[in-house]
């Protein structure tokens, strides 16, 4: 082998070494990348069940603590019915 030619073959090893550097570079900052992303889901999710739970309790203590609009709708058409029996047997009797 030539110097010549022992010369273009260190030279296109080291472009090929370099070559793989710098995909390895691009591949470790690809994965870093990766990691801050789950980071950040990981993150948002522990947010949104904690605002979940916050919900549910709302919704629970809600539900305790006053009336839903269910629970008036209910209410009021009992009423009603109690008003229309008494309106009826007011004119009945």
């Amino acid at each position: 082998m030539t110097d010549k030619e022992l010369k273009h073959l260190i030279e296109s090893n080291a472009k090929t070494v370099q070559a793989m550097l710098y995909e390895m570079a691009e591949a470790r900052q690809e994965r870093q990348e990766l990691r801050e992303g789950m980071l950040q889901i990981q993150s948002a999710v522990a947010q949104l069940t904690n605002i979940q739970e916050r919900i549910t309790n709302l919704l629970i203590s809600i539900d305790g603590d006053r009336p839903t609009i269910l629970k008036k709708l209910s209410a009021l058409e009992i009423k009603l019915d109690q008003l229309l029996q008494q309106n009826l047997t007011d004119e009945l009797g």
